[in-house]
């Protein structure tokens, strides 16, 4: 447990740590009387073959994968799953990480510093003990922002204090990508809908699946039906979400 609720696991899976990419996710399955899971990775080692999820306890299926300790082996890791988040130069990018968002956003983070943006990266939760990862973050960030809603540490507010921070330091996003719950994916698509730049969210909270099978992440995007598993999760451009009626754009409903 690396704050509280929220579990860090490391697997052996060579096959999948050597062609993992950016926004991928894999399936778990801790074993009997337990439920396959999709988490979206959050790190891996290619030379030592190891993939690390981060996943909050909720239930029984997740409950069995936080008793695991180091040795004990699970019978499923299936990955790399999903449509690696695109990768180049977009120029400055603000990456947005929330609850187990925070370590999934990781490998995004790295790998667009690999390709020359500017990335700065905002970690918001409720308070300070549910922060994590800053010191990885900070490695590949230009800066990393706290925003706590207690105001425990960094800055006090939610993901719309953001945008005061932002304009304070002067900058302008071409991409915005945002990783966590459902939640935060909403108000980032709102709150930061005015920079008028693509802002990319993970869908991976409503699948169940993860394989096109149960249609409970389906999603209509500009007029056709897509799935986050198998189309995403991470690969839908969401184009000021809130004013899709007026527009006919970004139609997103999930």
């Amino acid at each position: 447990m690396i704050v509280p609720n929220l579990h860090l696991l490391v697997v052996h899976a060579p096959e999948v740590a050597n062609t993992i990419r950016p926004g991928q996710f894999v399936i778990l399955h801790a074993g009997e009387g337990a439920e396959r899971i999709p988490l979206t990775a959050a790190d891996w080692d290619r030379e030592e073959g190891t993939l690390t999820v981060i996943f909050m306890e909720v239930g029984t299926s997740t409950g069995k994968l936080a008793m695991l300790k180091a040795g004990d082996q699970i019978p499923t890791v299936v990955g790399p799953l999903g449509v690696p988040m695109e990768m180049r130069n977009f120029g400055t990018v603000v990456c947005i990480g929330g609850c187990f968002g925070m370590g999934s956003i990781l490998p995004v983070v790295r790998e667009l510093k690999e390709n020359g943006n500017k990335v700065i990266t905002i970690l918001e939760g409720r308070s300070k003990n549910l922060l994590y990862w800053e010191e990885k973050l900070s490695k590949y960030s230009d800066k990393v922002i706290r925003l706590t809603r207690d105001g425990s540490t960094g800055y006090k507010g939610h993901v719309k204090k953001g945008n005061e921070i932002l304009k304070e330091m002067n900058i302008i996003p071409d991409r915005i990508i945002a990783m966590g719950c459902t939640t935060l994916s909403y108000l980032a698509t709102r709150d930061y809908a005015h920079y008028n730049v693509p802002i990319i969210i993970t869908l991976n909270t409503i699948m169940i699946d993860g394989t096109g099978m149960c249609g409970v992440c389906r999603c209509t995007i500009d007029g056709h039906m897509k799935f986050a598993c198998v189309d995403g999760p991470t690969s839908f451009r969401m184009w000021r979400i809130l004013t899709w009626k007026k527009q006919n754009q970004g139609n997103v409903r999930g």
